[in-house]
């Protein structure tokens, strides 16, 4: 189906700054929204059902995963998450901007799904520049990084299935690079046809 919304989905492997990325774009772009995750883990703090997460309980989680509700769910931390196609469809046919962070099997998932969904990979500069993050990060072992840069070469073998790369050497000039993706995206024919549909029949543009 043809959305009036834009959806975007970013991928990159572990340390290659798509998080940061993402939430600095958040912070520049008000029309663009996050994807909203469901989670079994409560609530923390000031977050709210519907805001940061849809919280739901185990019972909950496992009659959507039974109806294949999700894009795609995984175990984090003693507790799962997943991503609605519901609740994309719903904010992308409401006109909404989107973006969704997932890993590169999850966004060309997702391009079978939503054809007009735009997937964006981040590269960094150098394995050793990808190292060096790791290891500053203070998170992983020595182990855990040799197993996380072992899986950024599966990853980013699949960057060729994307359709913008952008390699995060200068943080400000990758978000630029984010932000010109995303603007030129809602320039496209296309989707300036799907957003702005009354203009284009009043101009009796097909």
């Amino acid at each position: 189906m043809d959305y009036p919304g834009n959806l975007f989905v970013v991928a990159a492997p572990s340390g290659a700054g798509k998080s940061s990325l993402v939430k600095a774009l958040l912070e520049l772009d008000s029309r663009l929204l996050p994807s909203v995750s469901h989670t079994t883990r409560p609530p923390r703090g000031q977050e709210k059902h519907g805001r940061e997460y849809f919280f739901l309980s185990n019972d909950e989680f496992d009659s959507m995963v039974r109806r294949d509700a999700f894009l795609e769910w995984a175990h984090v931390h003693g507790h799962r998450y997943g991503t609605s196609k519901q609740a994309i469809e719903d904010r992308v046919a409401g006109g909404a901007d989107v973006i969704l962070e997932i890993d590169f099997q999850g966004a060309i998932n997702i391009k079978r799904i939503f054809a007009n969904a735009v997937l964006i990979f981040i590269l960094p500069p150098s394995w050793e520049e990808l190292r060096s993050r790791l290891q500053r990060r203070g998170e992983d072992s020595a182990e855990v990084i040799e197993i996380r840069l072992k899986n950024a070469a599966i990853e980013m073998a699949q960057a060729k299935e994307f359709d913008f790369v952008i390699i995060n050497e200068l943080f400000e000039r990758a978000v630029f690079d984010l932000k010109t993706i995303v603007h030129a995206q809602r320039l496209k024919f296309s989707a300036q046809r799907r957003a702005r549909a009354d203009t284009f029949k009043a101009l009796n543009i097909p």
